[in-house]
């Protein structure tokens, strides 16, 4: 057996999704933002729910405190720079949405925005929130799940491969590679 380095504990998990958070409701008190999250994860099937972390002393931090709601927005890697763009620039000043010319659609059911360049959004209400230690993780339910069209083959599933979705690993963003197989492949029976 190799021997491994023996490191201490530290944020080393990745890959892992990068995604733009969407919140506020459009109010004076509560505007429009995106904020760059790469702490997020899915944390329940049924109910679905998801969750992600966030600095207390970021903008964002507020809007959710005080809505409730925002949105998962999964970029593809034609949005490679404005993702990165919006992870190091504070929304306390800067309109996100317009200095990178995007466009936030109304979401179904909260009123958080959804970026409409990204090609999948989820729209979350907090469930509840986790005081941590750098980062508050505010677990959410999912209520709905909005999909571009072009992403659903004529079966009426779901393409995530067509999505050109990008990920995070230490300080740098990925372009994701080909499928290398689809669960229970392993187990499948070969004909």
């Amino acid at each position: 057996m190799k021997e491994k380095l023996c490191w201490h504990g530290s944020a080393q998990l990745a890959p892992v999704p990068v995604v733009l958070a969407g919140c506020g409701d459009g109010s004076v008190r509560n505007p429009y933002n995106l904020i760059t999250i790469g702490w997020c994860g899915m944390v329940c099937s049924e109910p679905p729910m998801l969750g992600i972390g966030v600095r207390p002393e970021r903008f964002s931090f507020g809007l959710i405190r005080r809505t409730g709601e925002f949105t998962v927005n999964l970029p593809p890697k034609a949005l490679a720079e404005t993702v990165d763009y919006c992870g190091v620039v504070s929304g306390k000043a800067i309109d996100k949405f317009k200095e990178r010319q995007l466009t936030p659609l109304p979401g179904s059911q909260v009123k958080a925005p959804i970026v409409a360049e990204c090609p999948i959004a989820l729209e979350c209400r907090v469930n509840r929130t986790l005081e941590l230690g750098s980062h508050w993780y505010f677990i959410a339910d999912i209520l709905a799940v909005r999909v571009d069209p072009e992403l659903v083959d004529e079966k009426g599933k779901l393409d995530m491969e067509r999505a050109d979705l990008i990920s995070y690993a230490h300080g740098h963003y990925y372009e994701q590679g080909p499928c290398l197989g689809h669960f229970g492949y392993s187990v499948r029976k070969k004909n």
